[in-house]
Order: structure tokens, then C-alpha cells, then sequence
């Protein structure tokens, strides 16, 4: 080929953007790696040359192995046991990948309710190993604060409430909580749905809270009226008393609105047994939808419309960002959201 090769010409050569050119060439973003080879070669038979990060055709073919390997821990501090259904399960196989290539190594740390009222580290952390932090399940603000004065990089995944007046020295990763439950209201409105309730511990964490502001406005947008007496806003699987709180304040509400938005999968499924014992089926009689496309979610009856997590997506953009930490510690701190997809399945069906 003639002349300058750019980042456009190899854009339109693959009939890909010059934005996913530009993560492949310079090995930075989250790009699925077939994606990158693919660039990478189209680049090389262009006659494309100026790789930022490689020193040869041998470091463009394999981009992973060119970054220098750093021996080192990154901590995970958990605040509650992270089963198979839980999105951070496939997330942290990611992440401990994307690091392990880096030459670092994940350890795992549970802090208990001890370790929270006592403002202490677990006996198993050592912080002269330890890299970096990533916060899974870290919902108290206080031990939050805590970790952020350790000067060691923390990445929040999710985070307290409070963080939003009382911001913490800290990165930190979200799903997107606003796309979905935006498009689920508006769409059942444009089906003759106009009345609909919340189901979620709202201060429990950043994404409930934002699962529930984005109901709010969902419902000013659409020129729906808001009824709090639609709204269980106190309801979280982790309480002792759940189940029961649940179910009682199902029985107490003198009327139904015809469709609920949970704060996420679990509660939607504990819901929908509850509306059962109350003789109300879903979809016949009321709509539900969920969050986080749990296995759960695909094979109850009914399944569930809910939004995907793109969990390894999240995985990648921990790494990222837990890198680019450690590399720059004096980066501004940032908030990130990684795209979510609506689902529909039976528990919306007309």
C-alpha cells in the first residue's frame, strides 16, 4: 500500500471503528483479544508501523508479554461470602488473569463484622506485599475510609451510599444502573403499565441506590405519577428478618401496582414465591423485573427480564484500572461504568 498507513485505513480495511483500532494498536481498553490479533495483523500486512508499546513484529503478535513483570499481591477484601451466582465470581477469574500476566498475585480477605466495628485489618493481610486493594461487597463507609488511608491504591467495586457526599480516596467501578430499568418503564408504559413499584434496600449500596434513582426518573419521563406506597425500599437478602419483612409488607399493601422493578435478581425471585403464597401470578397478574441476569434468572418460572452484567468486562477494567493505579498514583480518582444489557424474558410478557 501507498503511503502513510493510519489508524482509519486499517479502521476501514476490517469495517471496525478507528477507536477499536486505536485499543489494539496501542494495547490499552478493553478489546476482546481475537479482536486485537485481528487488528494487529491487518496492521502489520498494511505495513502499519508505529506500534507505541513494541519493539518488534514478535511484541505486536503478543502485546501481553511486553509489559514488564512485577512481582507483588493485590488484596481482595470482601464483605460477604461471593457465590457461583454472584457476578463476581466469573469477574474475578478476569481480573486474577489480566494481573497474573503482569507478574502480580490475588489474595483473598474476608473482613467480618469484627473487623468493621473495630476499624482492623484481617489477620491474613500483609500491606508491605500488597500493591493495591479491591473492594468487593464494602459497604461500610467508615472501614471504607479506613482502607483509603493505608496509601495503597483501592478500587471499589461498587460502593457505600455516603460515598456520594463523603467521596473516598479511591477508584471506583459500577455497572450501568440507569440504561435498562429506563427502557423497561418506558416500553411497559407504551403498553398501558402505569403503575409501578421499587423492591430493594435503596441505601444499601451505590447500585441499588442508582437502580432506584433511575426508577424515579424513569417515572418522571414517562409522565407517570410516583407512589411510594408502591415501594418496599428496605427489603435486602443479607438482613436475618428478610424473608419475613418481605412477606408481611406484600400483605400489608392495600393495592398492587402492576408491575415491580427489584433492586436485583435475588429479590425478584423471593418475590415472586411470596406473590405466589398470595394467590398473584406473574406475568398474569403482575410484571417483575430484575438485575444482573443471574443463573437463577434464565431457569425459574418465569424466567426473569432482567439486565446483563458483562462481568469479565468488569473483570478487564479492574485490571485496568488497578494498573494505571499503581503506575500513576497521582492520577485524579475516577468512576467507571461498564455497559449492561436488557433482557426480556417471560415475567414481562403481556
Amino acid at each position: 500500500m501507498s503511503g502513510k498507513v493510519t489508524l482509519q485505513d486499517i479502521a476501514d480495511a476490517l469495517g471496525v471503528s478507528r477507536n477499536t483500532v486505536s485499543k489494539a494498536i496501542n494495547n490499552t481498553g478493553v478489546l476482546a483479544e481475537a479482536t486485537r490479533q485481528k487488528v494487529l495483523e491487518k496492521a502489520i500486512e498494511m505495513g502499519y508501523k508505529q506500534f507505541s508499546y513494541a519493539n518488534s513484529i514478535s511484541d505486536i503478535k503478543n502485546p501481553t508479554i511486553t509489559r514488564s513483570k512485577a512481582a507483588g499481591e493485590i488484596a481482595l477484601f470482601v464483605g460477604s461470602f461471593l457465590n457461583n451466582s454472584h457476578f463476581a465470581s466469573t469477574m474475578l477469574d478476569k481480573f486474577q488473569h489480566e494481573i497474573s500476566l503482569l507478574g502480580y498475585s490475588l489474595t483473598m480477605h474476608r473482613v467480618d463484622s469484627n473487623n468493621i466495628e473495630a476499624l482492623s485489618l484481617p489477620l491474613s493481610f500483609r500491606p508491605e506485599n500488597t500493591k493495591a486493594i479491591i473492594c468487593i461487597e464494602m459497604f461500610d463507609h467508615a472501614y471504607c475510609e479506613m482502607l483509603c488511608t493505608l496509601k495503597i491504591p483501592v478500587l471499589m467495586i461498587d460502593a457505600p451510599v455516603a460515598s456520594y457526599w463523603k467521596p473516598l480516596n479511591a477508584d471506583i467501578l459500577l455497572m450501568d444502573n440507569f440504561s435498562s430499568i429506563y427502557t423497561v418503564i418506558n416500553d411497559m408504559s407504551k403498553k398501558g403499565i402505569t403503575k409501578f413499584g421499587f423492591v430493594g434496600q435503596v441505601t444499601h449500596c451505590r447500585s441499588f441506590y442508582e437502580r432506584f434513582m433511575a426508577f424515579r426518573e424513569a417515572i418522571y419521563i414517562n409522565n407517570l405519577s410516583f407512589n411510594d406506597a408502591y415501594c418496599l425500599s428496605e427489603v435486602h437478602p443479607h438482613d436475618s428478618n428478610y424473608r419475613e419483612y418481605l412477606y408481611s409488607a406484600l400483605k400489608e399493601m392495600k393495592e398492587m401496582p402492576e408491575m415491580f422493578i427489584c433492586a436485583n435478581d435475588f429479590v425478584a425471585v423471593d418475590l415472586i414465591d411470596d406473590l405466589k403464597k398470595m394467590g398473584i401470578e406473574c406475568p398474569r397478574d403482575i410484571k417483575l423485573f430484575g438485575f444482573d441476569d443471574s443463573p437463577e434468572s434464565k431457569i425459574m418460572t418465569p424466567s426473569l427480564s432482567t439486565s446483563h452484567i458483562h462481568s469479565q468486562i468488569i473483570g478487564y477494567s479492574a485490571a485496568n484500572l488497578i494498573m494505571s493505579r499503581i503506575e500513576q498514583p497521582d492520577l485524579n480518582y475516577r468512576i467507571t461504568y461498564t455497559e449492561t444489557d436488557l433482557i426480556y424474558r417471560e415475567s414481562t410478557q403481556m
